[in-house]
């Protein structure tokens, strides 16, 4: 079977390795499709994610679906042939996060496809693998593998809501409008916003935004020169930081009402930034953080899977995983594409 392997930056090999044999409680998966992350880039050109740095070999991918090939001893939640998602996180359930109910921030946590441990969890660029039973989750419908594996970026947006607090009614901010922006889009509509208002610096992804559900969207970089973003969609109630730009967490903290509230979501740089704290202090800005994702994918899966809500226009193109490193390539161009995914060859 073919296996995706990034060595280093710029490094990326597609191997045979032998075929994974389930143990007891797990599930043999054959992979239907898995989505090409903004972290698989950065390990391909960078060698790392923030401080996550590459020491080993690593098989990337953590948006996954796939078909159960075969189960191992004790295994009742899925059987032979079933579509599923792949939960990527694999939580201790013990330390004091998990306890709390947020198993997002385990002191012990297992990501699939991440360099945040040594050894490396590796992740789903692969034609088969091995998953514990509970990090599989059935599907009864016939949406397509595609659709299925964006349930962990709709998991991350559905999250982020969780962490701004009730948006009933509210106006929206999302600075971003890459996969993780459109989802953003996606779940504040779920949890209820009034209005939605996107930004970016590229004409292709702020088309999307429109087609999943954005009331406004703006070329943040074409602004006449002192004109404010606020003068173009007013003072949301809620900012999202979804695009990991400096300056995109200054325009947030600088657009939102006195008293709202900013949840950053995409990663910033490793080295940091210049923060005006000044804008929180004298205008009572809740400034927060939220990080993967914590007891929402299964919500996020049969969302998916009902169509109720509908991710199909944020999928661009499947590519085999002989052709990981074109794939790569072609997801980082955001004038042509959106989500990527690779499959079986």
């Amino acid at each position: 079977m073919l296996e995706c392997k990034v060595y280093a930056a710029n490094d990326l090999r597609v191997i045979e390795v032998e075929m994974p044999q389930p143990g007891p409680g797990e599930v043999l998966v054959r992979l239907g499709a898995a989505g090409i992350c903004g972290s698989d880039m950065h390990y391909y050109f960078h060698g790392g994610v923030g401080s996550f740095r590459i020491r080993e070999p690593l098989t990337p991918g953590h948006e996954a679906s796939g078909l159960v090939a075969a189960v191992g001893q004790g295994v009742t939640r899925v059987k032979p042939g079933q579509p599923i998602a792949i939960n990527p996180s694999r939580a201790c359930g013990q330390c004091a996060g998990c306890r709390e109910g947020r198993e997002n921030l385990c002191t012990n946590m297992r990501f699939l496809g991440s360099a945040s441990v040594f050894p490396h969890m590796q992740g789903m660029f692969r034609e088969y693998f091995t998953m514990p039973e509970q990090q599989c989750v059935p599907v009864d419908s016939d949406v397509s593998m595609q659709e299925i594996a964006m349930s962990e970026p709709l998991s991350v947006a559905l999250h982020s809501v969780h962490r701004a607090g009730s948006l009933l009614g509210k106006t929206v901010l999302i600075t971003g409008s890459g996969t993780i922006g459109c989802m953003m889009v996606i779940a504040a509509r779920l949890g209820g916003a009034r209005r939605i208002a996107v930004t970016d610096v590229v004409d292709h992804p702020l088309d999307v935004a429109r087609q999943v559900g954005a009331d406004q969207t703006v070329r943040i970089d074409q602004l006449a020169e002192g004109t404010r973003l606020s003068d173009v969609i007013g003072e949301p109630d809620v900012g999202f930081e979804v695009s990991g730009a400096p300056q995109a967490l200054i325009t947030s903290l600088e657009t939102v009402r006195r008293g709202g509230t900013v949840v950053q979501v995409g990663t910033l740089p490793a080295e940091g930034m210049h923060l005006p704290a000044n804008l929180v202090m004298q205008r009572e800005i809740d400034l927060r953080g939220s990080f993967r994702f914590g007891n929402v994918f299964e919500h996020a899966v049969d969302a998916i899977a009902t169509r109720r809500v509908d991710v199909r226009p944020v999928i661009s193109a499947s590519q085999p995983l002989t052709q990981a490193e074109a794939a790569i390539k072609l997801a980082r161009d955001k004038t042509r594409s959106m989500k990527i995914h690779l499959v079986p060859a």
